[in-house]
């Protein structure tokens, strides 16, 4: 417990980042007409994917347990984003195929 209080105390500032980030990722994300949710999809499915492998080398380089759970958790919600976004984008093209 000690050891995460010191974590917190010396990452302020990203703390900080990470809820600003939040924010405005919410308010951007509502603002984006349905004609450009597909691309942007797809283009957020590449960008999860270099986050995946970041996470991966964080894990790999990890000096304490905080390091490594956060690590993980980041892999494990990149994949689950990457994932679904595939579905989605493969479920929103099969609209546009012809129907037998």
């Amino acid at each position: 417990m000690e050891n995460l209080l010191q974590f917190i105390k010396d990452n302020m500032d990203m703390i900080y980042l990470i809820v600003l980030m939040i924010f405005v990722g919410i308010e951007l994300i509502s603002h984006v007409p349905s004609v450009l949710h597909t691309p942007l999809m797809s283009g957020a499915n590449a960008i999860h994917g270099v986050v995946v492998i970041g996470s991966i080398i964080v894990m790999g380089q990890a000096e304490n347990n905080i390091s490594l759970i956060l690590g993980f958790l980041a892999v494990v919600l990149g994949t689950i984003n990457v994932v679904g976004g595939f579905v989605v984008t493969d479920r929103m093209l099969e609209m546009f195929k012809k129907k037998k």
